[in-house]
C-alpha cells in the first residue's frame, strides 16, 4: 500500500506528544489514526437531525427518561 501524507491541525499538547515520541511510538500512533479515520469514514452519512434522532431513540431504549436527562443537564 502506498502512503500519502496529509496535514491535520492539532492542539499544541498533541503536537508535543507526537514530536517527542519515539519512532516506534510514532508508528503506532499513525496506525491507530489510520484505523480510526477509516472507521469514521464508514459511519452513516445521515443529516445531523437523523443522527440525533437515532441517538435519542437508542438512549430511550436504554432507559433514559426526560427526567433523567433533565437531572443530567442540571449536573445533579
Amino acid at each position: 500500500m502506498s502512503e500519502t501524507l496529509i496535514t491535520i491541525p492539532v492542539d499544541a499538547e498533541t503536537a508535543r506528544v507526537y514530536d517527542t515520541a519515539s519512532p516506534e511510538d510514532r508508528k503506532k500512533m499513525q496506525i491507530l489514526l489510520r484505523l480510526r479515520l477509516r472507521e469514521l469514514a464508514r459511519l452513516p452519512t445521515g443529516s445531523l437531525a437523523e443522527i440525533m434522532d437515532d441517538i435519542g431513540a437508542k438512549a430511550q431504549q436504554r432507559g433514559l427518561t426526560p427526567e433523567i436527562l433533565e437531572a443530567l443537564l442540571r449536573d445533579e
